[in-house]
């Protein structure tokens, strides 16, 4: 069976659990984590799918992996996972309930890029610009490259408006060559 349809099937049964528990956002909270974990220490990914390790010793990695002050919900969620041999696919399963639980609650993700740190106030008319273009909640982020010299790049859903100076200066460029 592929990867991409266990994931969804299991991240559907951990969403709808949750959902019925009332436990959502916290299991939210514990698959970002989880994500988090899996992106920064590439190795746990590699040391969950060693075939030597014990399944005791994954259980405790990957309840590590997973925050602090976890759900009851997540641990037999891992737990199952495990049992059934499904390990692999964690990393996938997480991904596929933080995007379903994302279109659940029309949660957006947004990206303000910027060449210097930008106020409060202004990354707040921004989050609520994306929000009433959404009409939903947005998960926004700021990032500063010096790289794109001034102005702004404002990505959310598939919307990417780039009105920073390095890609004004590049078109004009382009426009002399020709």
């Amino acid at each position: 069976m592929d990867i991409g349809v266990i994931s969804v099937r299991y991240a559907r049964a951990l969403l709808k659990s949750a959902t019925g528990a009332k436990l959502e956002e916290q299991v939210y909270q514990e698959m970002q984590t989880l994500m988090a974990s899996y992106l920064q220490v590439p190795e746990l990914r590699f040391t969950i799918d060693n075939p030597m390790l014990g399944q005791d010793t994954k259980q405790q990695l990957l309840l590590t992996a997973c925050g602090t002050n976890l759900t009851d919900l997540t641990q037999r969620f891992i737990a199952l996972v495990l049992e059934e041999g499904r390990e692999s696919t964690l990393q996938f399963m997480a991904a596929s309930y933080i995007t379903l639980y994302r279109k659940q609650k029309n949660i957006t993700r947004g990206r303000l890029i910027t060449a210097t740190p930008v106020s409060a106030e202004t990354e707040q008319r921004m989050r609520k610009m994306v929000e009433s273009r959404t009409n939903g909640t947005v998960e926004f982020e700021s990032e500063v490259n010096p790289d794109i010299i001034g102005g702004f790049i404002l990505e959310y859903d598939t919307y990417r408006m780039d009105a920073s100076v390095k890609t004004k200066l590049n078109s004009i460029l382009t426009q002399l060559r020709k």
